[in-house]
């Protein structure tokens, strides 16, 4: 195990990751590394949909607009502190403005205006977006910068523990696998991390994030740091070979839904249903309400549940087909009046699925053909699939979590409830990590940089020693444990499959309450001897044996949290708590309250299990926009800065 002192660690390589160590690098922190499992594999970089969405304050057009109204859309999806809510609206064009000068294609017209559109829960026109590929065009360009100022970044370097005392960060554990697949663990210690390790992906089986994302929050929730709407997720309609959202204009084309059963017998499903007239229509309002959601459940969602019935409950397989019109969609006219308005201002009234997705988005099309998938010549499988986290690990408006130095941005950090406008997400990696890097750089102190004395170095040396004794005790225990026999122990790839899978199928947007409390029950036994459980076949494994206990401890601070939800609030945003067989029953989202709006749900480890309970959110704060008094206030915490600007001029003259 090699050991190493460093100021901060930002753990991940996505936009939140990347824009971290960039405004820490331009504040003036040179102690630092980036520390990634993976450069290339994170979901900024590898997934986006038909037109990937990034939110803010509007910058075009006569509908007035301001942060605090910005501020009231994002609290008013519930959970959410209000605080966050403004912090969020109030970095959001600083931090979309510098995107666009790093150089991602954000469209304006003519006059220079940053055009938008409405996305799904939002009343107005913040949405912005330079194509499918958005989060990646800001992956790029800000990886762009951070090799520009040579930050160094240890790549293919896990991170697997965190060490914290006294309700601090010390140290953290990475495991780096070499050119020869060779495992070393590195122990960092440090004064503050950024931890951007992005959704926990890996505790589902039918996914939309890429396979090289699995997320890493369970390594902070076991270390005791708070969770904060962990049971919140968004689910919706995805391609299966190849990962992707199928919102916006592929549903907006209103293709053709199939299904096959085993003998190769294909239906379309949709027709079968009661309100076959209507299914055309709530096929196109899937386009821009495309998350489940309880409140549509016999409208757009009820795609979904019946997508859920035929794939889980059936064993069938689905699929949209972009080659032939649904077979009750002969006559336009008949559509829902914004739907019939909507493909009339594309000129796409009429023709198949695919005439009118290439007049709508003819990018949407290559984007599946660069993935050997040609929708002029074949369906598209899709399932119901985990999307996004809403939930996450309970920052403060820097971003820090209830753990000081440990700081979490992008979707592991947990600023959403229910609802959120699409494309806050990449709003909040933005703002989030660079609150995290403000708040670092004003508040902490590094260690090359604090002159401390000699006595206080002889603590430190001793402190490293006690740190240093505990991940080597804990590195000899993994590795006794699965140098046991292997008989009577689960392949730890199984294993993994198998837990995902029951997530998919009882606590995803259908939830079943009493499937949740005897599988949480399940995963507390085997959180206390997970390393005896599974066994990997040699070294190279390491990696996936950490995931997969990452994943384990994930997905039990999540069921915790769900079914306290299911409890409390019953069906709630992108669930529904209900028996499969009841399926067929009608519900308004009955159980969803404008009083739920005021709660959040947070989860504690106490050292055997998780803890949930409910406590009531921060709302936005009144107005301090008084000029003299803000300017008073930023003079006195920024004056380090300020006299350094002010020796600089006196230089220059």
């Amino acid at each position: 195990m090699k050991i190493h002192q460093i100021d901060t660690v930002v753990v991940g390589s996505g936009c939140a990751a990347l824009n971290a160590a960039d405004w820490l690098w331009h504040l003036g922190k040179r102690d630092m590394i980036m520390v990634t499992d993976g450069f290339m594999k994170g979901t900024s970089r590898n997934t986006g949909s038909d037109k990937q969405t990034y939110y803010k304050l509007s910058l075009c057009g006569q509908h007035p607009d301001s942060v605090y109204d910005m501020a009231k859309t994002l609290y008013a999806g519930g959970g959410v502190e209000g605080d966050i809510a403004l912090a969020e609206a109030a970095g959001s064009v600083q931090c979309f403005m510098k995107l666009v000068n790093l150089g991602v294609p954000f469209p304006t017209n003519a006059l220079g205006e940053y055009v938008g559109y409405q996305t799904d829960h939002d009343a107005t026109k913040r949405a912005t977006s330079a194509g499918p590929l958005t989060s990646r065009y800001m992956t790029q360009v800000l990886e762009k910068e951070v090799k520009k100022k040579k930050i160094p970044i240890w790549d293919s370097c896990m991170a697997v523990r965190v060490f914290t005392e006294n309700n601090r960060v010390c140290a953290l554990l990475c495991l780096e696998e070499n050119e020869d697949k060779k495992s070393l663990f590195h122990l960092i210690f440090v004064r503050n991390i950024v931890w951007c390790t992005g959704g926990p992906s890996g505790c589902y089986y039918y996914s939309v994030y890429p396979k090289s994302q699995t997320g890493m929050s369970g390594v902070l929730l076991k270390e005791g740091v708070c969770g904060r709407n962990l049971q919140e997720w968004q689910y919706g309609l995805a391609s299966v070979s190849f990962r992707w959202n199928v919102s916006g204009t592929y549903q907006q084309a209103i293709p053709r839904y199939i299904s096959v059963d085993s003998s190769g017998v294909e239906r379309e499903f949709l027709l079968e249903h009661e309100k076959a007239d209507e299914m055309p229509g709530f096929v196109f309002l899937k386009g821009y309400q495309w998350p489940f959601d309880v409140k549509k459940a016999e409208t757009s969602s009820l795609i979904d549940r019946l997508v859920y019935r035929e794939t889980i409950l059936k064993g069938r397989k689905v699929y949209m087909d972009f080659r032939r019109n649904p077979s009750n969609l002969s006559d336009f006219s008949h559509l829902l009046p914004e739907a019939y308005e909507y493909l009339k201002r594309c000129n796409a009234l009429d023709g198949t699925p695919i005439d009118r997705l290439k007049k709508m988005n003819p990018m949407a099309i290559e984007l599946y053909r660069n993935h050997g998938i040609d929708l002029y010549q074949e369906p598209l499988e899709i399932m119901v699939c985990a999307q996004h986290h809403n939930g996450g690990i309970s920052v403060d408006t820097n971003w820090q979590s209830s753990v000081k130095g440990l700081y979490v941005a992008g979707e592991a950090a947990g600023t959403f409830g229910p609802y959120r406008p699409g494309g806050t997400a990449l709003n909040s990696t933005q703002v989030g990590s660079m609150r995290a890097a403000l708040h670092i750089m004003s508040e902490a102190t590094s260690f090359l940089e604090s002159g401390i004395e000699k006595e206080k170095q002889g603590l430190e040396e001793e402190e490293k020693r006690k740190w240093i004794a505990k991940a080597e005790h804990w590195i000899a225990q993994v590795h006794e444990t699965q140098a046991k026999e292997k008989a009577g122990r689960e392949d730890v790839m199984c294993y993994r499959e198998r837990r995902q899978k029951k997530m998919s199928s009882i606590a995803a947007h259908m939830r079943n309450l009493e499937e949740m409390r005897r599988f949480l029950q399940d995963s507390e036994k085997e959180i206390q001897n997970f390393f005896d459980l599974v066994s990997i076949t040699d070294e190279r494994q390491l990696p996936v044996l950490f995931q997969t206990y990452d994943m384990l401890l994930t997905q039990s601070a999540v069921l915790s949290a769900m079914i306290v939800s299911a409890e409390v609030f019953g069906n709630r945003g992108s669930a529904m708590v209900e028996k499969t067989e009841n399926l067929d029953e009608k519900t308004d989202g009955a159980g969803e309250k404008d009083w739920d709006k005021q709660w959040k749900i947070v989860t504690d480890w106490d050292g055997k299990t998780f803890i949930s309970r409910l406590e009531k959110v921060k709302p936005i704060p009144p107005e301090n926009d008084w000029f003299e008094v803000v300017w008073a206030q930023y003079r006195e915490k920024n004056k380090g800065y300020l006299e350094k600007l002010e020796d600089n001029g006196n230089q220059s003259r």
